[in-house]
């Protein structure tokens, strides 16, 4: 892994319950956000994590933003719209971390 991680900033992120609700969506996307028409493999729409929240688009642009500084989730655009998935090499490289500190 080239990239360094931030545990501190991860730990911070995953303390709140809507952050890790959205990672867990975004681990089986199909099975939360089937009604995307761009392919899931971009990601998922912030509008549909949006919807699926039930929070205000600015409050999950928010969570979105910690999410993605602590380096959880990847974006991609396309045109107007953002796509979020998660980055599996960091949550993996945090729990092995995890695993051999505690």
């Amino acid at each position: 892994m080239t990239e360094t991680i931030d545990f501190d900033a991860i730990h911070k992120a995953l303390a709140n319950p809507v952050r890790r609700q959205i990672l867990s969506w975004l681990k089986e996307p199909e099975a939360y956000f089937s009604e995307q028409t761009h392919p899931l493999s971009m990601g998922v729409c912030a509008g549909l994590i949006d919807r699926r929240s039930g929070l205000s688009q600015s409050t999950v642009s928010g969570h979105l933003a910690v999410l993605s500084k602590a380096g959880l989730v990847v974006t991609q655009r396309a045109g107007q719209w953002t796509f979020f998935k998660r980055n599996e090499e960091v949550i993996r490289a945090y729990l092995d971390h995890m695993n051999a500190s505690l």
